[in-house]
């Protein structure tokens, strides 16, 4: 909430009539799967206030709702930043959006059918298949009216009471598992003892004069357990731990409060096994007499950032295939974000799900159970546990860096200065105590919004001392956020260039000029993925496409049988042997420091991709990983000296 009560953003909305319902929907076609939801207590909150107000309590959907010539100028432009943040992938059939989001200018015509239309995209495919007014504005594309806008708003607000209970009714008739998260998903190892954060990293820096938070920490976990038990008429029997943050001290916390099991992250067992061996990870473990899943980070972050890029049979059989490798009597926790991975995915992943769980619903080898089921199992006893959070076993992405410090010292100075017991100011307390602030603050994460994550956190801070009639500290005013723009990862070719196909990393000026590809930038600090090509080079000439793909050629010709050659604009493709060098058809390539790749234009035009294809027959690695490499053939606008 911001200081007028109102909800700032509106991405719980928009998750809700896209992906809270659409999960548990998917699994529920399938009676052989089973599945454990996390449902976080600020998701409960926020899916209710929803529920009881409408859009009265969105500042984004109360800017909609009105005339495009009723709107300040000032609210105009906030409402078409968002209206302009969906992903390629959630317009790719809207092509009157595509349109849209290409007009710097849009008259109150164009306005009402940008607001129409980016709801639209966000609907899911439950909405989209049952929703009768959802899929006649989607048939009639274009010219809303306001009474489409009304009429299209009703039907969504009046389809998000129905989430919570199909998730009551899915975990009543035991075909999921419920969990949730301490209240306003901090990180409790952090609020109980900053020292976690140097014990899991020793070159972290801490913030100054931090303070234990353990009564907050204890609260969070009391509360949620209470919102849970209102909410579901049930009983949690497990914990996700916000970001899959853990130590010693917060388990023992979750078993003093009944909670059976909790889950984290491979990084963790490792460490506090002191072993390498990933194959540990495939055991059932516990600390505490607490069950504690550790997910197979590989697997997972594979659904949650790779798979998006592949088609879904494609995506489904090498999940497949990577299960069987692991052998009989393998334990494996597939943990992933249930809801920011499928707007990336063509057709908000309804196609890889099916297709995975006809895959798993069929398998005779494979047992898919809940984490309530797997937690009554007989279990390793671990003698300890590593503090540290699922990105790479450590708290770093949450403290240790000048910003997020910042955040953390003017929480501390808040909580020496207000001791007030005031409800609504230990409400704010507990809400600043949230890991998605300090997620935010720091060089290691981008956002089109870090400015209104920035002053929502201060305005926060800010009220605590209003509420209890103290001056505001003049450090409290001063942004957190230092300017600063997303880093440049891809440059586009500045001229006409002519390599040698030779494999040779001969020469600084023979790629000078060429478009560039960094693969290992583009890949954020949590994917876990062993990417093979870590750098792409291309260029062009009058008659051929050019590639160049850095990394580890000793491993890419030991990992991988076949190169297919994706061209689409003419929807061709062409599948190579992998070796030393090849020339037929058209193409040309050779491997030895780095694999350089010509392309005759006569066979593929400005879209290509490659694929390089493993030894089992599935897809490994599409490079680039992000999006097709376009070839323009005008270098008016990229010349240089």
């Amino acid at each position: 909430m911001d200081k007028d009560g109102l909800l700032s953003m509106p991405w719980v909305f928009l998750h809700a009539i896209k992906d809270y319902y659409d999960m548990p929907w998917i699994v529920s076609k399938y009676p052989p799967i089973k599945a454990t939801f996390n449902i976080t207590p600020p998701l409960i909150k926020q899916l209710k206030i929803y529920e009881e107000f409408g859009y009265k309590r969105d500042r984004f959907l109360l800017n909609w709702m009105k005339r495009p010539n009723e709107l300040h100028p000032k609210d105009k432009k906030a409402l078409l930043k968002i209206c302009k943040s969906a992903s390629p992938a959630m317009i790719e059939n809207f092509e009157r959006l595509k349109e849209l989001y290409d007009k710097r200018e849009l008259n109150d015509k164009e306005m009402i059918e940008i607001e129409v239309l980016f709801l639209l995209s966000w609907c899911g495919n439950y909405l989209r298949k049952n929703s009768k007014i959802v899929k006649d504005l989607i048939k009639k594309e274009r010219d809303f009216s306001e009474d489409d806008k009304r009429v299209l708003l009703e039907e969504l607000l009046t389809f998000i009471p129905s989430i919570l209970p199909f998730y009551k009714k899915l975990a009543v008739s035991k075909q999921i598992a419920l969990s949730t998260t301490p209240l306003n998903h901090p990180i409790l190892p952090l609020l109980i003892n900053m020292q976690n954060a140097k014990i899991s990293n020793p070159k972290t820096t801490l913030p100054k004069d931090s303070l234990s938070l353990k009564d907050d920490a204890i609260t969070q976990v009391k509360e949620a357990i209470n919102l849970y038990k209102e909410t579901f008429s049930l009983t949690p029997t497990g914990f996700w731990p916000a970001e899959g943050a853990v130590d010693e001290e917060s388990i023992k916390i979750y078993k003093q409060n009944g909670i059976r099991w909790i889950a984290t992250d491979e990084a963790i067992l490792l460490k506090s096994l002191g072993s390498e061996k990933k194959e540990l990870i495939y055991k059932e473990y516990s600390f505490n007499d607490v069950f504690i899943a550790f997910r197979d980070h590989l697997l997972s972050d594979k659904i949650g950032f790779h798979y998006r890029y592949l088609d879904a049979d494609e995506a489904s059989s090498d999940f497949m295939a990577y299960l069987k490798s692991l052998g009989d009597n393998a334990f494996v926790s597939v943990i992933v974000d249930g809801e920011n991975a499928w707007e990336f995915y063509k057709n908000n992943g309804y196609d890889f799900f099916t297709s995975l769980y006809k895959k798993l619903s069929n398998s005779k080898e494979i047992k898919i159970v809940t984490l309530d089921e797997i937690s009554q199992t007989k279990t390793t006893s671990l003698e300890k546990i590593h503090p540290g959070s699922w990105i790479y076993g450590t708290f770093d992405t949450w403290v240790g860096n000048e910003e997020k410090n910042r955040a953390w010292e003017l929480l501390f100075q808040a909580k020496r200065e207000i001791k007030s017991r005031d409800k609504k100011i230990k409400e704010l307390f507990l809400l600043c105590e949230c890991s998605d602030w300090f997620w935010w603050y720091g060089d290691d994460h981008y956002s089109d919004f870090l400015d209104e994550f920035d002053k929502l956190f201060r305005s926060n801070l800010a009220s605590i001392y209003k509420l209890a009639n103290q001056n505001i500290p003049a450090n409290l005013l001063l942004p957190i956020i230092k300017k600063r723009e997303l880093k440049i990862l891809s440059t586009k070719p500045q001229e006409y260039i002519t390599p040698k196909i030779d494999g040779k990393d001969s020469s600084f000026y023979e790629w000078l000029g060429a478009g560039e590809v960094d693969e290992s930038s583009l890949l954020s600090t949590m994917d876990g993925l062993d990417v093979t090509v870590k750098k792409i080079y291309f260029c062009e000439d009058k008659k051929f496409l050019y590639l160049r793909l850095n990394g580890d050629m000793d491993k890419l010709l030991k990992k991988f049988k076949e190169i297919e050659i994706l061209c689409r604009q003419n929807s061709k493709s062409y599948t190579l042997p992998l070796k030393k060098s090849y020339k037929k058809g058209g193409i040309c390539y050779k491997i030895d420091e780095v694999l350089e790749i010509s392309i005759d234009k006569n066979i593929c035009k400005n879209q290509i991709r490659v694929k390089l294809i493993g030894k089992r027959g599935v897809v490994n690695e599409l490079v680039p990983i992000s999006a097709d490499i376009t070839f323009e053939d005008s270098y008016n606008e990229n010349w240089f000296i």
